[in-house]
């Protein structure tokens, strides 16, 4: 399982314990903060914690990529502030010119590895959602021995930008407006 620290954070697979606190926190940044309590929604992410926690079991078993979210948990008080972790990103790269890989009038959907975080509000702009992506891609790199890792978001999440410049990643911009999720592509290859 995948594990590590960095000099301000720990990087852990989660636990049961962490499904109200991680459940708000995504509901808080992707959601419309109206599910936060709702019992069904609940009940849905318990079933995404269960298959985020037996991903870091089984995917290492089965000699795939470490594939998940990972806990994003402060080292001097043990406080769970986010998400972060290596996703499938299947995608249409082709509708960005500099990510086409052969010319042609067809746009191709291809897979990448993709970096993903989230950090709570109250914690955001204390560069921790960069320090956990740092020791993410430093993983990719050493031990998966990856060549390249993405990154995607909307043109109007500036924060989400500025972290990928952080990384050391080159941004591109869709120039068509869908899906929404692939309008920036951050792309980091391997030095």
């Amino acid at each position: 399982m995948i594990q590590f620290e960095t000099p301000r954070l720990q990087i852990r697979p989660f636990a049961p314990d962490d499904l109200q606190v991680i459940h708000q926190i995504l509901d808080y940044s992707f959601g419309d903060r109206s599910l936060a309590e709702d019992p069904t929604a609940l009940a849905d992410r318990k079933s995404w914690l269960q298959w985020s926690m037996l991903s870091q079991e089984w995917l290492p078993k089965m000699h795939q990529p470490p594939y998940g979210d990972l806990a994003v948990v402060l080292k001097e008080n043990q406080e769970l502030i986010g998400s972060v972790g290596l996703v499938p990103s299947f995608n249409i790269f082709d509708q960005i010119p500099e990510l086409r890989c052969k010319e042609s009038q067809k746009l191709y959907y291809r897979p990448e590895v993709g970096l993903f975080w989230v950090i709570a509000e109250a914690h955001r702009n204390h560069g921790y959602a960069s320090e956990a992506g740092r020791a993410m891609i430093d993983y990719a790199f050493r031990e998966m021995s990856l060549g390249r890792i993405v990154a995607t978001t909307e043109y109007v999440n500036l924060a989400s930008q500025a972290v990928m410049r952080k990384l050391g990643m080159t941004l591109f911009s869709n120039p068509r407006p869908d899906p929404p999720w692939l309008q920036v592509v951050g792309l980091l290859e391997l030095p």
